[in-house]
């Protein structure tokens, strides 16, 4: 048998609740991994209905595990989705169609570098285009990569990413599901507070409080003003907010809380 073109990996903790609205929208791949980190809930089970491949254990920082998935991938092209995230049929056929013509006469060339992928970011049925960055929410990323393009860094949350070869575009957004409502925003702040706090306290540099104080406002300015979520009305705020919040919080759990 071939091996296949295209590997779909989905990374999760716990995502019985959208694991299978997320996969089933990712029938255009050859292949499917999922990598279930430390899951106890029914996201085994979901996985296994969509014939999977699974990749099982329990990983502290979230590069790792990015990492094995992909190691665990056999397409010579590798999509990575969340949960939350949805594609659709005209991404799939999109990304067929690039895939194909990059495995036409370059198909002995396997690392031939990555697409950026846009996101149609959501908060509950809202749509919100515009004010994300700061370390939160993004409004593209580099998720379509042939293997051996892109490897993740050794951080707990957002960890670094090394790529190589050609950067390219795709046109077809995926839905992204970022939050329900403000409190599961804020709930995330809280999280995304905490992994930082473990990233900084493990690099020996938490910075401090004064420089923090300042990234309050220049992350705010840089997303609602230079990225525009005043267009958003009270969301581009939230967002703008939570942006300029999650430093200053990071520090303060990495200098206050010895955990």
């Amino acid at each position: 048998m071939s091996a296949p073109i295209l590997s779909v990996l989905v990374v999760v903790h716990n995502e019985a609740a959208q694991l299978a609205d997320c996969l089933k929208t990712l029938d255009f791949a050859d292949e499917l991994v999922v990598v279930l980190d430390k899951c106890t809930d029914g996201s085994k089970a979901i996985a296994e209905h969509f014939a999977a491949r699974l990749v099982e254990g329990a990983w502290e920082i979230e590069g790792q595990r990015r990492n094995l998935g992909i190691d665990a991938c056999r397409g010579r092209w590798i999509l990575e989705v969340d949960a939350d995230e949805r594609a659709t049929p005209e991404l799939g056929h999109e990304i067929r169609t690039v895939i194909g013509e990059r495995n036409g006469a370059t198909s002995a060339v396997p690392s031939d570098g990555y697409f950026l992928l846009p996101f149609d970011n959501y908060i509950g049925e809202r749509l919100v285009r515009h004010g994300w960055g700061g370390s939160w929410g993004v409004s593209a990323a580099p998720r379509l990569f042939a293997k051996g393009a892109k490897r993740w860094g050794d951080q707990r949350i957002h960890p670094s990413l090394s790529l190589n070869g050609p950067r390219r575009w795709l046109s077809t957004p995926i839905r992204h599901n970022v939050d329900r409502d403000i409190s599961d925003m804020l709930q995330r702040l809280d999280r995304y507070s905490t992994a930082r706090a473990a990233d900084l306290r493990a690099a020996g540099d938490i910075g401090n409080l004064a420089s923090n104080i300042r990234r309050i406002f220049s992350r705010f300015g840089k997303c609602y003003i230079s990225r525009k979520g005043y267009r958003e009305g009270a969301y581009g705020f939230l967002i703008a907010l939570m942006a300029g919040l999650y430093p200053i919080l990071s520090h303060l759990k990495a200098r206050l809380e010895k955990v």
